[in-house]
């Protein structure tokens, strides 16, 4: 299994509105499509304004096939235009969990 953590950096005073539109709009279209939402943050301490989401997969040929789907999909491309405009920056992360990790 891997994880990917993805980290938006959003314009100041965006997080509310964004988790707003996701929670009616992209979370219909993207968790159908990825499956596997581990979890879904925004920050309260430290580095501000960011909002973190993990997905899990059995593996990068999976991650890399379902992200394809997605982006092809009209809905998600609508849906992205309208947050777009408050995403700063982007890190993307493949995480490997431990041996011992509760997520396998």
């Amino acid at each position: 299994m891997i994880v990917e953590e993805r980290i938006y950096t959003l314009e100041v005073g965006k997080t509310p509105e964004y988790l707003r539109l996701y929670e009616e709009e992209g979370l219909a279209i993207q968790l159908p499509i990825l499956g596997n939402l581990i979890g879904y943050f925004s920050s309260e301490i430290g580095d501000l304004n960011l909002i973190i989401h993990m997905w899990g997969y059995e593996s990068f040929e999976e991650r890399s096939r379902r992200r394809a789907i997605l982006i092809a999909d009209e809905g998600w491309k609508t849906y992205v235009a309208k947050v777009r405009p408050w995403i700063l920056r982007q890190e993307n992360r493949i995480l490997i969990p431990a041996p011992f990790s509760p997520i396998r």
